[in-house]
């Protein structure tokens, strides 16, 4: 049997992709919308997919399809238990982005804590001008006394650990933590309540959707910073707007 194998949606990586050794035919799409999977997944044993969904109304139409390569970390993109129950492989770039997305969310907890947006906006307006002094203020939060709390215990989580300036509350895990290096594990409500920073690096499971909810949200400090690099799922949406307009 020739071996068939498709990328959906090469346009959202901007990586050089060889083809690969063993494929008799090799595909590129640039982005594909949903009712384009099937025809284009027609006799393919491997599918590359980025944001693509595979979902099991989805798989059920592609029986010969052995194995999803994901070109990302993330795979809540994929239904799991589908394909452990039906043999399909499921392979995804594990510590992708482990330097890059603590840099990110350490530059956001700056640009927050020290209120550069406002800061810029101001000097664009002519605030800075017009000031009848050298300076102007606004309210500014240092980091040097701040505590961090970390949700999460993979690559990226480890990394931000080493985030300068923070006191660390702890990290917390929804799942058993592998070898921790010392890290001390802090229960999940203890860092909410703790914390002037929290900020997400969790996969998006069945257990950790909407772990930010109106309870989390009621437990954090009043002018506590929220950071998600991770998944959008992982915050109640709904209890976000809540726990924003609140009195």
């Amino acid at each position: 049997m020739k071996s068939r194998v498709v990328f959906l949606d090469r346009a959202s990586l901007k990586a050089n992709v060889r083809k690969p050794a063993f494929a008799d035919e090799y595909v590129e799409y640039d982005k594909t919308v949903p009712d384009q999977i099937v025809p284009r997944l027609a006799h393919a044993g491997i599918a590359i997919i980025n944001k693509v969904p595979m979902r099991a109304d989805t798989l059920r139409q592609l029986p010969q399809l052995k194995m999803i390569a994901v070109a990302a970390t993330g795979y809540d993109v994929v239904d799991i238990p589908y394909c452990n129950e039906h043999g399909i492989a499921v392979a995804n770039i594990r510590n992708y982005a482990v330097h890059t997305v603590p840099e990110h969310a350490f530059a956001m907890i700056l640009a927050l804590r020290r209120n550069l947006l406002a800061y810029r906006q101001d000097v664009e307006n002519g605030v800075w001008n017009k000031s009848e002094q050298f300076c102007f203020s606004r309210t500014t939060s240092a980091i040097c006394m701040a505590t961090l709390g970390i949700i999460g215990e993979g690559a990226i989580a480890r990394a931000r650990r080493r985030s300068p300036g923070f006191r660390h509350a702890g990290a917390v895990c929804r799942s058993p933590a592998p070898e921790n290096g010392g890290v001390t594990f802090t229960p999940h409500e203890q860092v909410l309540a703790q914390s002037d920073v929290i900020s997400l690096h969790c996969p998006l499971l069945p257990s950790t959707r909407n772990l930010i909810d109106i309870g989390a949200f009621r437990k954090m400090k009043r002018n506590a910073l929220l950071i998600n690099t991770a998944r959008g799922g992982l915050v109640d949406e709904a209890a976000l707007i809540q726990a924003l307009t609140r009195d």
